[in-house]
């Protein structure tokens, strides 16, 4: 990964922060995109302790604020002309419906719109690389999603569950359709399901609230290393370096739900996306 560029989303902690340590002791260039300057630079020392790297850099933006991606997608083209690699790793679960800075449901906001448009932000960059790579890290909870396009930002009839599926659904829909308009150049776009991994999503960082279940569950869990490895093989391995369009898990294809599959909603979930964040493409 000498001389490569790595950009990873929600890198301060649990698997993005894992990610940043194994990608950087590889060698790559990489950059940790978080939203808190605190947590970010303590993040950063700790990435640079525990990979013996120091080519890593830290970089703020907030996946819940279109504003912010605009202004961070622009602060990043400035300096770097190409991206080799980026992990649109960040999640968010909330027990409660919120929104963000736009509107948007929380986890259809950050896990999915935010991505997209960070990701359509950076193609370019991404298309300059000998060989770029996307990697969507999803879950196997995309297998009771559904996207509900009368009640897309969850309105009406919130349940936690529901919101944290369909965002991930979401995410493997948009990687389908993100591989198709890229066939024909050297860039890949690819999904996964890292397992259950014992990370602090879903602990709320204000109350606390899930910490005691969390604590009881976490022998049951992969570690964030564990939950990382596919993420990092999409990211660097050769052996993947001509295969678009899949989800996987464990570093092998795995199969998604009929959901999953269906290039129609694919289709619509990109249209309106697209209107969503303030894009639009005239082509199909």
């Amino acid at each position: 990964m000498d001389n490569k560029t790595v950009l990873i989303t929600g890198a301060n902690s649990g698997m993005g922060l894992a990610t940043t340590v194994a990608v950087a002791k590889l060698g790559a260039n990489v950059i940790m995109l978080c939203r808190s300057k605190q947590r970010g630079e303590q993040a950063l020392v700790e990435a640079r302790r525990q990979s013996g790297s120091e080519l890593i850099e830290l970089m703020l933006c907030d996946l819940a604020s279109l504003a912010s991606i605009r202004a961070f997608a622009e602060a990043f083209l400035a300096k770097h002309d190409v991206l080799d690699v980026l992990v649109n790793n960040a999640g968010v679960v909330t027990v409660k419906r919120k929104t963000t800075a736009d509107g948007f449901e929380s986890m259809m906001g950050v896990n999915h719109l935010g991505h997209f448009l960070l990701t359509q932000l950076l193609l370019d960059a991404i298309n300059r690389a000998p060989q770029g790579r996307i990697v969507n890290v999803s879950s196997g909870a995309h297998k009771i999603g559904r996207i509900d396009w009368a009640n897309p930002h969850l309105q009406r009839g919130f349940r936690v569950w529901n919101g944290y599926a369909q965002s991930k659904l979401a995410n493997i829909l948009f990687t389908r359709e993100l591989a198709k308009r890229l066939a024909g150049t050297s860039a890949t776009a690819n999904s996964l399901h890292p397992g259950a991994v014992a990370t602090n999503i879903g602990v709320d960082r204000d109350t606390g609230f899930g910490k005691a279940v969390h604590a009881m569950m976490r022998p049951f869990f992969l570690t964030a290393a564990q939950g990382a490895d596919t993420a990092v093989f999409l990211a660097t391995s050769p052996d993947v370096q001509t295969v678009s369009g899949e989800y996987f898990y464990r570093r092998a294809i795995a199969p998604v739900s009929a959901r999953a599959k269906d290039d129609t909603l694919a289709l619509q979930l990109w249209d309106w996306s697209e209107e969503q964040v303030g894009l639009t493409s005239d082509k199909h």
